[in-house]
């Protein structure tokens, strides 16, 4: 994890996706999905979120990372189309037994 900046890593997370799928994929497979950075690649999405949300009491593990790109939906403003900004959504697989709790961690 010394291999990244740690202010770096602080962008690399944008936010947490909250959705009917993301709560599926939470209870199912023990994985959580978060909005993060255009150009973050995997490596720093697993060393962002084990240094965010790792305490003292307990340390998060991540088994794994799989991105995704969501394009941006096409949209009319009037007469003229637009297309909608695309992002990039990651599932983080975290170690059994182990939780992420968006109350408490982040504050890096």
């Amino acid at each position: 994890m010394s291999q990244f900046n740690t202010e770096r890593l602080a962008q690399v997370l944008l936010a947490p996706q909250i959705s009917e799928k993301a709560t599926y994929v939470a209870d199912k497979h023990n994985q959580v999905v978060f909005r993060v950075a255009s150009d973050a690649t995997k490596p720093e999405i697993k060393a962002a979120v084990e240094l965010m949300f790792s305490t003292k009491d307990q340390k998060v593990e991540v088994v794994g990372v799989t991105v995704a790109n969501v394009k941006g939906k096409v949209k009319r403003f009037g007469r003229s189309m637009g297309r909608r900004k695309g992002w990039k959504k990651a599932f983080v697989s975290i170690k059994g037994g182990q939780e992420i709790n968006f109350a408490e961690g982040g504050a890096a």
